[in-house]
């Protein structure tokens, strides 16, 4: 198994269409009163753990959502963030924007259960084979400590392929927002 340097993974915090209920893919809306106080909180977290912008550096999604969450968690630490277009969100082509409901109301025959559906079947969507590549070539470039601040799908897969797992593997890693995921020597922890 390849080994990387220690990474911490945050996820955008919550945003009006996270609220909503909306699958955002591509496309971007603001934080939410909530989620700006998460990002806060996950700087304090981080500042606990010893991180400093003498001891890791920071990569970013240049998505709002995950740029936002990046300043008002890292700022505070003296931290700044490359952007980088490979840690942007799985794209989930037309249904973009859209709500569970109103996928099921349109496609009625793709039988949609959940989110694996909505990620795997969505019509021009980008897939998770083409995110799995994705975060390899982001994996291959960690020289140093690093902090990756991205989206759900791209943190799982981001995840699952750093601690030497199979694509197959990425459901059984925890999600959410608000939360910090580091990964040591291929060991994970969700704090």
């Amino acid at each position: 198994m390849t080994t990387y340097p220690e990474i911490y993974v945050l996820r955008h915090v919550e945003t009006v269409w996270n609220r909503e209920g909306r699958w955002q893919g591509s496309l971007d809306s603001p934080l939410t009163e909530m989620g700006r106080a998460h990002a806060v909180e996950m700087g304090a977290r981080l500042g606990a753990e010893g991180v400093s912008a003498t001891t890791h550096v920071a990569w970013s999604s240049p998505q709002g959502r995950a740029l936002r969450t990046c300043e008002l968690a890292l700022k505070p630490l003296g931290i700044g963030a490359e952007p980088c277009d490979g840690l942007r969100e799985i794209g989930i082509g037309e249904w973009t924007g859209m709500t569970l409901d109103e996928m099921r109301a349109g496609w009625p025959d793709f039988n949609l259960g959940g989110w694996i559906d909505v990620y795997s079947k969505a019509p021009g969507g980008e897939g998770f084979e083409a995110l799995w590549e994705r975060a390899g070539l982001i994996l291959a470039h960690l020289r140093q400590p690093t902090i990756i601040v991205t989206h759900g799908i791209t943190s799982r897969i981001l995840r699952t392929r750093a601690m030497g797992l199979s694509l197959a593997d990425m459901e059984d890693l925890p999600g959410g927002q608000g939360v910090i995921h580091h990964i040591q020597d291929g060991v994970h922890r969700t704090f």
